[in-house]
């Protein structure tokens, strides 16, 4: 044991100590004049001993297990802080509702939640995703064809990405009625430039020698673009999906707001907000977030499988 505290580095001896002395003070409650508010002292202790605790652990114990565990360890203190300090200082639940609250709306409303991930996710995202990263690569491989599209079509792109949800979302609703095309023409208008400028780039990423050598070689175009150019160009494809997964939510959620059936996550979020149901909005809001980081690992996980051979993927 006294071999796995001498690993751990002096900062974090210093936090395990302060943490110790504000628990003994909130054991104590010393009657001083003027002296802070408990409560406060008591959510400092949770954190700093928590942090303490990670820190040890992760200099006792190095490895890849133990770093999902010191996450764990986080994620698992911030939500019990939430819990804490919303009942010692009695927060209103229109203001922020506990965790505790939450989870049982999250129970509770299984069948609802499921209904609008199924509306915003799986028709809207999904499909604004696909045709929008589609069209960005295939639009990608004509501009790499032809120089002059390049010169002259990129600018525009470029114009069409820096227009404003806000503005296009009830265009499209205009254009496309209240349901899910509506919500996938504005996750179009958001994941295709930035596909599109990353595969662009990612074609362009080979060296001259490597080009080179094809031409050598007296390969076509197309071969050269199948054997060389496009598996090069994977890290790049696959840094504009990523980006485009979490877009593509977050832009049929907020083109919701602004029409939509009676389902969807940015329907129930806006209906539940004018009803002061918070503890739903947060529901909502849980549920989004767990979609999104699901749909990114999704593809980050692909990235790892597909361009193992990079130098970024390797000690992964």
């Amino acid at each position: 044991m006294s071999g796995a505290l001498a690993l751990v580095p002096p900062w974090a001896r210093l936090v395990l100590a302060t943490a110790l002395v504000v628990a003994l003070v909130l054991i104590l409650r010393l009657p001083t004049a003027g002296a802070p508010d408990p409560r406060l002292l008591l959510l400092l202790a949770i954190w700093l001993g928590a942090w303490a605790a990670n820190a040890w652990l992760v200099a006792a114990f190095p490895g890849r297990r133990t770093g999902a565990l010191a996450a764990v360890i986080f994620g698992a203190t911030l939500i019990g802080l939430w819990e804490l300090a919303t009942r010692l200082y009695e927060v209103p639940r229109v203001i922020l509702p506990p965790p505790s609250m939450i989870g049982a709306r999250l129970v509770a409303s299984t069948e609802l939640l499921w209904i609008d991930v199924v509306q915003t996710f799986f028709k809207g995202a999904l499909a604004g995703f696909a045709i929008g990263t589609g069209a960005a690569i295939l639009f990608a491989l004509i501009v790499d064809r032809f120089d002059f599209l390049r010169r002259g079509l990129l600018p525009v792109g470029n114009f069409l990405a820096a227009l404003p949800i806000i503005g296009t979302a009830p265009i499209m609703v205009m254009w496309f009625g209240f349901d899910w095309p509506s919500k996938a023409a504005v996750v179009v208008a958001m994941v295709f430039f930035p596909m599109l400028v990353n595969t662009v780039q990612g074609l362009a990423a080979t060296e001259a020698m490597q080009r080179d050598l094809m031409r050598t070689w007296s390969a076509s175009w197309l071969q050269t673009l199948l054997a060389l150019r496009l598996p090069a160009a994977m890290p790049f494809i696959f840094n504009g999906l990523k980006i485009a997964a979490t877009l593509s939510l977050i832009g049929a959620i907020v083109a919701e707001f602004f029409g939509s059936p009676t389902r969807g996550m940015g329907f129930r979020i806006s209906t539940e907000v004018g009803r002061l149901q918070l503890d739903m909005v947060w529901a909502e809001i849980a549920v989004a977030a767990l979609v999104g980081s699901t749909f990114y690992g999704f593809w980050a996980l692909l990235e790892r499988r597909v361009t193992f051979w990079h130098p970024s993927q390797r000690g992964r």
